[in-house]
């Protein structure tokens, strides 16, 4: 480090004790005052961190530009979607040149005819620091478009809408609603939507609005009285029902359903809930695909029912049986095709079967590490199926498939600039052995010739809660990683889907510190094999994926050269006791609820702001943003502070606060680049890589 870099003075936030009891145990937290997001010292405190942060990263300044400018030159500026039809029109979102936002276009029947706009989100944005507006929602005339407008990145969106014949935008604004989720009846006059508590942030009623009256004459659909449940809502493929659904983070699902065409009518439950039955329907004909749980199908089984016999578990048969080792992730209905989405082994697979023959396929991909996933399929009456694919070395990639001859074209793969060679780069697929047996894959690439000797960097990413799995997936962006030497590693750790319910399940809850601990057994497993060192290893997560990073640092901190925790879900026990925050009852099926000692006391051990102690720890980057509707930005500021006070070393404490995004950063697809150039110069820096 060098002599201006030591001479630096980091912010000193004061210490203003706050108490707390429970469970016969006191917790005493200093910075707490630090959630008083209007007050003048908080924003003060927070604006000193970033200029300690920026004052830092001086010397690197140039470097941050560089990587900026080199990352938004790989970025084809004049670009678009692949166009998928829905009635008359094919729809697709495309940028101009120099353009940070997408526009959403359309053309009548055939992708000749003459390009019509419905939305310029460049226009829209214009004056606001932070713009998002979700794709529009078409009405069955094809003249309305809804859309939701967020301006301040809490996700509260407003539903607009915009006469797509005369260009005109409606008087009708309907504010804090779900952003996307909104479902067209059939007459193209109502629209149902999500409103949201301002306050918490969830979903919790379904209304229904008639275009043209005051949102003050919008009936109440359906109210979601268990807060622990998420509320979605959509129009099914076949555009018959509407459906209405509550989930409970991986614990039973119920689906409200309301015929289209009769928007005044009573929804009716599919099936009710009950604790521990998960289903995920699709309508088709005169049945319903069923995705469930139920008899113990912990990898989920496929059954289907007559539509007017849905609530009678009796009517239901099997079509797809359930396998200890394969997890049932999603499916597709076609008028002769069912094709389904499938996890083996780590890797996603889809399995087409011909409801004629019953004769069945999987699609061969050829690479040892992928994602493939089902693309936009709004068509029942075809034999085409629009998959995406995309791994480590392998760009985006939007394919046809044939179902019947087993052709396929590529129709678009998202273009590198420059002199970004596939081939150059290396992909594969490891298996690291955590402490208890388990086998725990990890994907990684590197640029040929890098050399296992123990000297070259890696950047290690993890997520591992709510069974989401980290695929491995094309970034352009990391290419400038790769030509600097790094090695680039997703460790699929327990806490995503990624072998399986039973890999998500010993993740979370009482299990939660096996996903902390396979990180740090993946890490040790690097570098005993000599992909990297403790000089050269850095560790990477967002939001609960920052839990994971807090949690590590604690507990292994001499494994890292650098930590990069982005917006981190860090004040554990704190934030799942304070029901006012967004989102928190709606967790506890995750982490559990800390009103209950035994959970309590679990997330108190691995909490990383409460078992911050006096040991050394790594360099870090910390990001969060003021608005964030997720992970409040005073919890990684709290945990800054924190850390400051009580680490025993000299390594680099940063602190970057966004003051005008939210969970998900910057709006805009320049200046999410500029997040990337921080993240990267901070760790080249630690490197003495400065080019």
């Amino acid at each position: 480090m060098s002599q201006r870099q030591t001479s630096l003075q980091p912010p000193k936030a004061p210490k203003i004790p706050h108490r707390f009891e429970l469970h016969n145990d006191v917790r005493t937290d200093d910075y707490y005052w630090l959630r008083e997001r209007e007050s003048a010292q908080v924003i003060d405190y927070l604006n000193a961190e970033n200029a300690y942060t920026e004052a830092v990263l001086a010397p690197v300044g140039e470097l941050r530009e560089k990587l900026f400018l080199e990352m938004k030159a790989r970025i084809k500026e004049e670009d678009e979607s692949v166009p998928y039809k829905v009635g008359n029109y094919y729809y697709y979102y495309r940028y101009e040149h120099g353009g940070e936002y997408p526009v959403y276009c359309r053309k009548r029947e055939s992708l000749a005819a003459a390009e019509e706009i419905m939305l310029n989100i460049n226009e829209l944005a214009k004056g606001y620091s932070y713009y998002n507006a979700t794709f529009p929602e078409i009405a069955d005339n094809e003249e309305i478009a809804a859309f939701g407008e967020d301006t301040v990145s809490r996700r509260l969106y407003t539903l607009k809408f915009k006469n797509l014949t005369t260009g005109e935008m409606y008087p009708d604004a309907v504010p804090d609603t779900e952003g996307g989720n909104y479902a067209w009846a059939a007459d193209n006059q109502t629209i149902f939507y999500i409103r949201k508590h301002t306050a918490t942030l969830l979903g919790f009623q379904v209304w229904r609005h008639r275009l043209g009256t005051d949102v003050s004459e919008d009936v109440l659909v359906y109210e979601e009285s268990d807060d622990q449940f998420y509320l979605g809502l959509f129009r099914m493929k076949s555009k018959k029902y509407i459906a209405i659904v509550s989930d409970q983070n991986g614990v039973s699902t119920e689906y409200q359903l309301l015929k289209a065409d009769e928007p005044a009518g009573a929804c009716v439950s599919f099936l009710p809930r009950q604790r521990g039955h998960e289903y995920f329907i699709e309508h088709l004909d005169e049945a319903f695909y069923v995705r469930t749980n139920l008899g113990g199908a912990t990898n989920f089984k496929l059954m289907s029912v007559p539509e007017t016999h849905h609530g009678d578990l009796t009517q239901w048969r099997e079509l797809i049986a359930h396998r200890p080792d394969v997890y049932l992730e999603g499916l597709e209905a076609f008028q002769h095709h069912l094709v389904l989405q499938e996890r083996g082994e780590g890797l996603l697979k889809i399995r087409i079967i011909n409801q004629k023959t019953q004769v069945e396929h999987y699609l061969n991909f050829g690479e040892p590490a992928y994602t493939a996933y089902l693309s936009n399929n709004p068509d029942f009456n075809t034999t085409v199926l629009r998959y995406g694919y995309t791994s480590l070395t392998t760009p985006n990639s939007t394919f046809d498939y044939d179902m019947d001859s087993q052709a396929r074209v590529l129709l678009k793969q998202q273009e590198v600039l420059g002199d970004f060679n596939k081939e150059d780069y290396q992909t594969e697929r490891l298996f690291a052995t955590a402490r208890d047996g388990a086998l725990i894959p990890i994907s990684i690439v590197y640029k040929k010739g890098f050399q296992k000797d123990g000297k070259a960097p890696l950047l290690q990413y993890s997520y591992g809660s709510y069974g989401y799995s980290m695929d491995p997936t094309f970034s352009a962006g990391r290419l400038s990683l790769l030509n600097r030497g790094f090695a680039f590693a997703i460790a699929h750790i327990r806490g995503g889907h990624e072998m399986g319910r039973a890999w998500y399940e010993s993740g979370k809850m009482l299990q939660k510190k096996n996903t902390f601990t396979d990180f740090i057994d993946c890490s040790e497993f690097l570098i005993q094999s000599k992909w990297t060192s403790p000089e050269g290893l850095f560790a990477m997560g967002g939001s609960a994926g920052g839990l994971l990073m807090g949690a590590v640092v604690n507990m292994a901190p001499q494994l890292y050269k650098g930590v990069v925790a982005q917006v981190p879900f860090v004040d554990v026990v704190t934030t799942m006791l304070d029901e006012t925050i967004p989102l928190t009852t709606g967790e506890y099926e995750e982490w559990g609820n800390p009103n209950e000692k035994i959970y309590y006391d679990y997330m108190k051990s691995y909490s990383p702001y409460d078992n911050v102690v006096a040991q050394e720890y790594p360099n870090m980057l910390v990001t969060t943003g003021l608005h964030d509707s997720q992970v409040q930005y005073w919890e990684p500021a709290k945990w800054i502070a924190k850390l400051r006070e009580l680490k025993t070393d000299e390594h680099q404490l940063l602190l970057h606060c966004d003051m005008e995004a939210g969970h998900g950063g910057a709006s805009g697809r320049f200046k999410r680049l500029k997040d990337i150039a921080l993240e990267y110069a901070f760790m080249l820096n630690l490197l003495g890589i400065r080019e």
